[in-house]
C-alpha cells in the first residue's frame, strides 16, 4: 500500500527541497518514522494522503528545508529566497499542483482547514512568481504543445529563447543564448533524447535549472538512477506549468536524469 505511493513521495520531497538527495533523505526519515512509530501513519486517510502526512510531521520538526548552503551558488541565492516566502505556502502549492491533491487533502495532510490551504497556494503562486524572472528555453518537438509553453512562460514575465526539436538544435540554441531555465521533453523529433540535450548543455555551460515533460511520469520515479527535482506530466495543466516553472526557477535545482 505505501510502496506503491513511495514514487510521488520521492517527486514531492524533491521538488519540496531542490534536491534529489535532500529529498530522498526526508522519504526515508519518514518511512523508518513510521516503522518505529505506526500511528504516525493515518489509516482513516487514503494512503497517499496518510503518506504525505506522515512526512509532513517528520518535515515541521527539522526546522530549514535544506542546510545553509556555504559558497555562492544556485541553491544559496534560491535559499535567500525561500526566507522570504510566507510559512507553509511552497508546500502547499507543490501538494496540489504537483501532487494534485484537493485543498481538503492538503488540509489533511498539513492539518489545517480547506480553506487556508487554498489561500496558501494562492500566496505562494503570487509570491513566487513575482521573485524571479529570466530567460526560459523550450525543447519540444510537438509544435502547438511548443507554443502552448511559450504562451504560458511568457505571459507570467519570463522570455523565451527559443524552442529545439531535437537533440542537436537544443545543444546549438543554448550555446546561442545561455538559458536561465530549461523546460524539455523526453521524447524528441529525430528520436533523439532530451535527457541527452540536457545533459550536454549542463556539462557545456554548468548550472541551469531543469524542468522535464513527459507522458510517461512513473518511468523516470524508479528509484534506480538519478531523477529529476522537478517533472510535469502530460497531459499538462496551465497551472501545473506555472508551478514547475516558479518552484524552478525559485529554488534553481539543477538536478537531471543520467543515462
Amino acid at each position: 500500500m505505501i510502496g506503491q505511493e513511495l514514487p510521488y513521495l520521492r517527486r514531492y520531497a524533491r521538488a519540496l527541497t531542490g534536491s534529489q538527495t535532500s529529498g530522498d533523505r526526508y522519504a526515508a526519515a519518514t518511512l523508518e518514522t513510521i516503522l518505529v512509530e505506526p500511528s504516525i501513519f493515518d489509516s482513516a486517510m487514503s494512503p497517499r494522503v496518510a503518506l504525505f502526512h506522515a512526512f509532513h510531521m517528520v518535515w515541521s520538526t527539522t526546522g530549514a528545508p535544506v542546510a545553509e548552503p556555504e559558497a555562492d551558488t544556485l541553491e544559496a541565492r534560491a535559499q535567500v529566497h525561500l526566507r522570504n516566502l510566507t510559512k507553509n505556502t511552497r508546500e502547499a502549492l507543490l501538494l496540489h499542483t504537483i501532487e494534485e491533491l484537493s485543498f481538503a487533502e492538503i488540509g489533511q495532510v498539513m492539518k489545517i482547514p480547506p480553506e487556508e490551504a487554498e489561500e496558501l497556494v494562492a500566496i505562494a503562486l503570487r509570491e513566487m512568481e513575482n521573485s524571479v524572472c529570466g530567460r526560459i528555453m523550450v525543447i519540444e518537438d510537438e509544435s502547438l504543445i511548443a507554443m502552448d509553453i511559450e504562451s504560458i512562460v511568457t505571459g507570467m514575465g519570463h522570455s523565451v529563447t527559443g524552442n529545439a526539436r531535437t537533440r542537436d538544435a537544443a545543444v546549438k540554441l543554448a550555446q546561442k543564448e545561455r538559458p536561465d531555465l530549461i523546460l524539455a521533453d523526453i521524447h524528441l523529433a529525430d528520436d533523439s533524447s532530451g535527457i541527452d540535450a540536457v545533459n550536454m548543455i549542463l556539462r557545456e555551460l554548468g548550472d541551469i535549472p531543469v524542468i522535464f515533460i513527459t507522458a510517461y511520469p512513473d518511468r523516470l520515479l524508479t528509484g534506480e538512477r538519478p531523477e529529476p527535482a522537478f517533472l510535469i506530466p502530460k497531459p499538462y495543466t496551465e497551472e501545473q506549468v506555472r508551478s514547475a516553472v516558479s518552484q524552478a526557477m525559485f529554488f534553481a535545482s539543477t538536478e537531471t536524469l543520467m543515462n
